[in-house]
């Protein structure tokens, strides 16, 4: 199983404890880029795709774990556009 194979079946299985390395391993391995604009992002992260609409997420913090709507809507957004 390849890591793209793993990194989606990981965020398919709703974990409780998904970083967001992980996710945004997941949406880098499904052709999102992070957009960085200006000297600072703060922790709204933006990520773009060549055909796909962007993707807008707040990073976690001080712990590095995505709260699990955050899982769930993405789910949603990935399989509507048909990248899941």
């Amino acid at each position: 199983m390849s890591r793209k194979e793993k990194l989606i079946k990981r965020l398919m299985g709703r974990p409780r404890d998904l970083t967001w390395e992980e996710l945004s391993g997941v949406l880098k391995c499904l052709g999102y880029r992070e957009w960085k604009k200006g000297k600072t992002g703060g922790s709204r992260r933006r990520f773009v795709h060549d055909s796909a609409p962007p993707v807008s997420l707040h990073k976690p913090h001080p712990k590095n774990i995505v709260k699990l709507y955050v899982i769930r809507e993405l789910i949603e957004f990935l399989e509507r556009e048909g990248l899941l």
